[in-house]
């Protein structure tokens, strides 16, 4: 028997002080603070400039869903006639209740085309209470319950639409995902740094924080008719098909009249006001259970008082099926 020597463990070198992100939101149990949630965060004076910044808000990140209203513009940009609730759809995060699924059937019909050339991955609704009606029924994963469902929906459209090829539409050298890049260009006013595969199989394009806020006022205050406004008034006309019935997006644009508002994967959220203001923010760890309290004391130091944001900072801690903590914003 031979012995060998043991294999180094490579120890990372600790990170700077000014290297480490901020703490935005704390868990606590009963009493305790058990676990942080470091991120970023930057918001936006009505005129554009950095009014508040925590964290490094001009690193790029990955936007994840947050950048949908930008492929959104973009599929109108290249000529698909989409309004109301069909445009909402297609730059949703959709719950995949009936009448989202319904909605992408029916634009699948409305252009010729069939669940079977969505390139989404097979998935349950995003919405878990959907989600155990999905399964008691007997259903399985779909690709049409996928929550970027109408998104894929639409840039297949959009490339039937111009002769465009339809097996190679998430290329991203595809004439569709060129112009999608020009429009995360347009709205951001930054280049693309980085170049990514989303969850959906998408590409994905990274922004900086600031860029991404930005990129959310730039749409709201577009002229009207333009794809971004036509974009950002569908979003907000018909909320629960950018997210669900329960979902904070949802409540946010109801309860907010003129907000624009979208949260992505990871723990990014980003918002926009009707006078311009605008936030952006991810979580370091990717923990979505932040993003309520985080976006509700945000809005509320911007000045925002509304029902919703109380709903949106109640995040609790159970302890044998009793409340014994809460997640809090830390700043």
């Amino acid at each position: 028997m031979t012995s060998s020597s043991p294999t180094p463990i490579s120890v990372p070198t600790p990170r700077s002080p000014e290297d480490v992100s901020p703490v935005l939101a704390e868990v606590v149990r009963s009493g305790f603070v058990e676990g942080r949630h470091r991120g970023s965060l930057v918001v936006l004076a009505a005129d554009g400039s950095v009014e508040t910044a925590l964290g490094d808000v001009t690193a790029p990140v990955f936007p994840r869903s947050t950048n949908k209203p930008m492929q959104a513009a973009a599929v109108l940009r290249a000529g698909l006639e989409l309004s109301g609730e069909r445009l909402a759809l297609a730059a949703a995060s959709h719950s995949g209740e009936s009448f989202h699924l319904d909605l992408v059937r029916t634009m699948l019909a409305e252009h010729q085309l069939t669940a079977d050339q969505l390139q989404t991955p097979p998935d349950l609704p995003l919405d878990p209470e959907e989600a155990e009606s999905y399964l008691a029924a007997g259903q399985v994963r779909d690709r049409l319950a996928m929550n970027c469902s109408g998104k894929h929906t639409a840039m297949l459209a959009a490339s039937a639409r111009n002769g465009w090829p339809l097996a190679s539409y998430l290329d991203p050298a595809h004439p569709l995902q060129q112009l999608v890049a020009e429009a995360v260009r347009g709205a951001s006013g930054e280049d693309v740094a980085h170049v990514g595969t989303d969850g959906c199989g998408a590409p994905l394009l990274s922004l900086s924080l600031t860029g991404l806020a930005r990129a959310f006022r730039y749409f709201v205050l577009a002229d009207p008719g333009t794809p971004e406004r036509r974009v950002a008034d569908a979003m907000r006309a018909h909320p629960e098909y950018v997210a669900g019935t329960r979902r904070p997006d949802t409540w946010l644009m109801q309860e907010l009249p003129g907000t624009l508002s979208k949260m992505g994967a990871e723990a990014v959220q980003a918002l926009a006001l009707p006078d311009g203001r605008a936030l952006a923010f991810k979580i370091d760890d990717g923990a979505g259970r932040a993003l309520g309290p985080v976006l509700a004391r945000t809005l509320r130091l911007m000045g925002v008082d509304a029902p919703v944001l109380s709903r949106l900072a109640e995040v609790p801690l159970l302890g044998g099926g009793v409340r014994v903590g809460e997640i809090r914003a830390a700043f």
